[in-house]
């Protein structure tokens, strides 16, 4: 049986993908570091930062991430802007998982040989679910991992803030407005881990 990575281990070697829109929205799939024997792949829009989907399993393979494909295109829908599929050469990325992106009309580009700065958004992304949750959390299994990534990414869209989006969520909604201190309503995710501030 082949050990589990610790959280806090690198994933070198594991698949990326990235998905490029029109008008700026750009979309990246990346793998996280295994934890409790489960491999990660969010699916990340770069125009917004937003993560728009988590697929989770103990054993990924060509045919699981094909299927996240498909799922990915069902959320999607048939109002997606997309373009353009960006992943690297993994052999998890086969033939069947470039052919869901072709047929909703997406060019499937491989990233270069050997090209980490081609995985930039992923990898920051990884880093910091890392940093904020990942690191702090022990993980029970494949429904607990589950949960915890839908809610940090619950809270990394809705309200975590962001540099390169003039610190503002991914959602685009204006943070609590600094004059409200004294009405101010605390939430805790993940057990008091992640706090959440909003006016009351």
């Amino acid at each position: 049986m082949p050990t589990a990575k610790n959280v806090g281990e690198p994933c070198a070697g594991e698949p990326h993908a990235r998905i490029e829109a029109a008008a700026g929205g750009n979309w990246h799939q990346s793998a996280l570091p295994h934890g409790a024997g489960a491999s990660r792949r969010p699916y990340i829009s770069l125009a917004t930062r937003r993560i728009e989907y988590v697929a989770c399993t103990s054993n990924p393979d060509g045919d699981w991430v094909a299927q996240q494909a498909r799922n990915l295109i069902m959320r999607l829908g048939d109002e997606h802007a997309f373009r353009f599929l960006v992943h690297d050469r993994d052999t998890k990325f086969s033939c069947a998982f470039d052919e869901v992106f072709r047929t909703e009309g997406i060019r499937v580009i491989r990233t270069p040989v050997q090209a980490p700065n081609a995985n930039a958004y992923a990898e920051r992304w990884v880093r910091t679910l890392r940093a904020d949750c990942l690191d702090r959390i022990l993980i029970l299994g494949r429904r607990h991992l589950e949960h915890v990534l839908r809610v940090y990414r619950c809270h990394y869209n809705e309200h975590r803030p962001h540099r390169a989006l003039h610190l503002l969520p991914p959602s685009g909604r204006d943070p609590t407005p600094l004059n409200a201190t004294a009405h101010l309503r605390r939430r805790d995710l993940l057990g008091g881990l992640i706090h959440e501030y909003d006016a009351a």
